[in-house]
């Protein structure tokens, strides 16, 4: 019996480490020499802010001619946890939309109450409403929903539009996918690219997904740490920068099969965490600065984007607090210009991150997304002195 279970345990303790390996071996921006201003976290991803938890579901299957409710299915969902599968309680948060052409369930109550009491959750535009009503389920079921709550009740529920690749209209994710993205959440490194929710993403044309980046203040400015997580999906390929190199209109082929769509349609949803003592207001304030996060990368907040920032902070526990006089700390506005550096140097990273780990995907009707290629890219920075290696 017991070498049953030791060999059950080492099973499963080869599995993980497996993931892991390969969560850590996908190549991200830095590994490229692409350069960064600020100090990353140890991990380079929001699951740097103590507490924070990361999930995905994705959903790969099929090829050929799409065929509605049959595929092909390139889609899935990611769930971003502020403090751990456990946490009962509600941290301090805040949204801010750059452009509304996109949703986010929850918002009203979390612009009133300024608080965020449940997981986040980012899928496709068409599967919002079964995730939502899956996250309430799992609320119930961990006890958050006896008696009527907004925090439990009103999830925040997100999404981009995935239709180039995925059967969009088939609703192929389900309440037990929007579990195990939530289950399975965890610390430590943060997969990137075609998974969860940024399975069939793209952005400036190129395959994109998820991304993710961290910040690391100077202790002179309090030593706090930012984080950030992307879902992908925007922009048009000749407004494409990196690092400051116009990479969009370096490389110019490698674009999708079908020509009938606009570039810059789409949207990009993102996540902002922080332990920073911050209030709600300056959490909206925090939450606006992905607007020029993204305007580096190339993003424009065109008409047909979603563009849709939540940002929230760990630190005040009193937040959490049903009676009495809650004892809350806060950043002075004069010292909150560091965070706000920040959180746009991790919000560019996230999306380079998001674009460099996806892999070119051929999905409905044998529609292409190619990966932007890493030699090229390299090859493109040397080309204007920008490789930091």
């Amino acid at each position: 019996m017991f070498r049953r279970v030791h060999l059950v345990l080492l099973i499963f303790l080869n599995i993980y480490l497996v993931g892991i390996a390969q969560i850590q071996t996908k190549s991200r921006a830095r590994d490229l020499g692409i350069p960064f201003e600020g100090n990353p976290g140890l991990l380079n991803a929001i699951t740097d802010v103590k507490g924070v938890e990361v999930g995905h579901t994705t959903l790969i299957s099929g090829e050929g001619r799409l065929v509605v409710g049959r595929g092909p299915v390139r889609t899935g969902v990611t769930a971003v946890l502020p403090q751990g599968k456990d946490f009962r309680g509600r941290v301090f948060g805040a949204w801010y939309g750059l452009n509304g052409n996109g949703e986010m369930t929850g918002t009203a109550w979390l612009e009133e109450s300024g608080c965020l009491g449940t997981p986040i959750l980012i899928t496709n535009t068409h599967s919002v409403g079964i995730v939502r009503d899956a996250v309430i389920e799992w609320n119930v079921k961990r006890g958050l929903g006896e008696g009527y709550t907004g925090d439990a009740s009103l999830p925040l529920v997100t999404e981009t539009y995935d239709g180039f690749l995925n059967d969009v209209n088939g609703f192929h994710v389900k309440k037990e996918h929007v579990f195990q993205a939530l289950e399975s959440a965890a610390s430590g490194p943060v997969a990137e690219g075609n998974v969860g929710g940024g399975t069939g993403m793209r952005a400036h044309g190129f395959k994109a997904g998820i991304g993710t980046s961290s910040r690391v203040l100077d202790a002179k400015d309090g030593g706090y740490t930012v984080g950030v997580l992307v879902q992908a999906n925007y922009g048009a390929r000749d407004q494409l920068r990196i690092a400051g190199v116009p990479v969009g209109r370096e490389i110019v082929d490698l674009t999708p099969v079908r020509g009938d769509e606009k570039e810059g349609q789409g949207s990009i949803i993102v996540v902002v965490a922080t332990d920073a003592p911050l209030l709600p207001h300056q959490l909206k304030r925090l939450a606006r600065r992905v607007s020029l996060g993204i305007g580096v990368v190339g993003g424009r907040g065109e008409n047909s984007s979603g563009d849709l920032f939540v940002a929230f902070s760990t630190a005040n526990a009193d937040a959490s607090k049903t009676a009495g006089t809650a004892q809350l700390q806060m950043v002075p506005n004069e010292g909150i210009n560091p965070l706000f550096r920040e959180t746009v140097n991790a919000t560019e990273e996230a999306i380079i991150n998001s674009l460099v780990a996806a892999q070119t995907m051929t999905g409905v009707n044998g529609n292409i997304a190619y990966a932007i290629p890493h030699d090229r890219l390299r090859a493109v920075l040397s080309k204007y002195q920008r490789l930091a290696k």
